[in-house]
């Protein structure tokens, strides 16, 4: 069974992470906790987010867009993670970082269709 580790910069851990009592953490495992905290709700938002658009689409631009969170959700994974023999290690501050990336270019393509229509050569980036 492979072993999983968390890497952390507990010096960039989101104002989120501070209101919750993180501020301060005391260890490692506190460092891990409340990153992983954070990186839990930026997923849950991009997540609502992600449903609240493909409200907004037909099923042809439904397809691009899951075409391009499942690239996305690659590039995060190479980007954010490794596995070694010793198992798997996961930069939290990287995942979180992307997340809010994320989200916020779903929340942009949700105001454009809203707006000025789908773009749909940008739902499938």
């Amino acid at each position: 069974m492979k072993k999983f580790a968390v890497v952390v910069a507990a010096a960039l851990l989101p104002l989120a992470a501070h209101a919750a009592g993180c501020g301060k953490p005391r260890n490692a495992f506190d460092q891990v906790y409340c990153a992983s905290t954070v990186f839990s709700q930026a997923d849950r938002d991009l997540n609502q987010q992600y449903s609240r658009l493909r409200t907004h689409l037909n099923p042809e631009q439904q397809t691009s867009l899951k075409n391009g969170q499942l690239q996305w959700l690659k590039q995060r994974d190479q980007q954010c993670s490794e596995e070694k023999d010793s198992g798997y290690f996961v930069n939290l501050d990287c995942a979180v970082n992307m997340t809010q990336q994320r989200l916020a270019f779903l929340q942009e393509r949700e105001r454009e269709c809203n707006s000025t229509g789908c773009a749909n050569d940008k739902l499938g980036q």
